[in-house]
């Protein structure tokens, strides 16, 4: 139970990667506040992940908004006394476009939701890390940030290479405080988004879904099958917890070799 007695707030919480995040640091023992948009699906999941709701808290939060995030964060002191761990999946992947095709207004969301918006979350979440003696920022990154993309994404892309270069920062200027600011890196995920294009380029292509899966494990070596949101999962988790309490700084690759 490396979590037990933890607190840990998590925030973009859907059917894929924020939902394991959330799964898994309630089976580690942690007490979880999970946030998404959509207040009906979020208290849906929650219900789902903790039936008794003794361990979750659930609020609709819109991380463009920094007073919608604070009031996050005080519902996470109210209920459960503080903050431990905070975990920022939301984000904003679905522009694509190349330097000539994409509009000024995909680049605007990118960096609106995938760095400023992100950096709210964390913004609030400080002081109350602050009071707790330290603890752990987890920021999720993309492969896209470094490497050529599957797919044209260049705003997305850049978006989260900024918001690596917004993490060395935060090492610094966090670190006196005993916070921790680390990155998980996903590759492809196995998860409902995963799953849908499989079936749609299936559908496209007149080819087996499992040809699609071939291709995209093509250069894992460990790619027999494409990881899976929970994989992912789990890499967060340990960087919620003490057992990564000297590691700040780091990016962690999930990405099957």
């Amino acid at each position: 139970m490396v979590l037990e007695g933890k607190v840990v707030l998590v925030a973009g919480v859907g059917e894929g990667l924020g939902r394991e995040v959330a799964r898994l640091a309630l089976r580690d023992g942690a007490r979880v506040v999970v946030a998404a948009r959509s207040g009906e699906k979020l208290d849906a999941i929650a219900r789902d992940l903790d039936p008794d709701g003794k361990r979750i808290a659930a609020r609709p939060t819109d991380i463009l908004d920094f007073a919608s995030c604070e009031a996050l964060v005080a519902e996470a002191v109210e209920r459960f006394g503080g903050i431990d761990a905070v975990v920022n999946v939301a984000a904003l992947d679905t522009l694509f476009g190349t330097l000539e095709s994409t509009p000024d207004d995909d680049w605007k969301r990118a960096f609106e939701t995938n760095v400023i918006g992100t950096l709210h979350v964390v913004r609030a979440a400080v002081p109350r890390l602050r009071e707790r003696g330290g603890g752990a920022v987890v920021l999720v990154g993309s492969r896209s940030q470094w490497f050529p993309p599957d797919n044209h994404q260049i705003a997305y892309a850049s978006s989260k290479g900024a918001l690596l270069s917004a993490m060395y920062h935060l090492v610094h200027e966090l670190g006196p405080d005993r916070i921790r600011v680390n990155m998980v890196v996903p590759t492809w995920m196995w998860g409902p988004p995963v799953e849908m294009y499989v079936k749609w380029q299936a559908g496209q292509r007149k080819i087996a879904e499992q040809d699609v899966i071939r291709e995209i494990t093509a250069g894992m070596p460990l790619g027999e099958e494409i990881p899976a949101d929970d994989d992912v999962a789990e890499a967060i988790v340990f960087f919620c917890s003490d057992r990564a309490r000297m590691i700040t700084g780091e990016t962690l690759q999930v990405h099957a070799g």
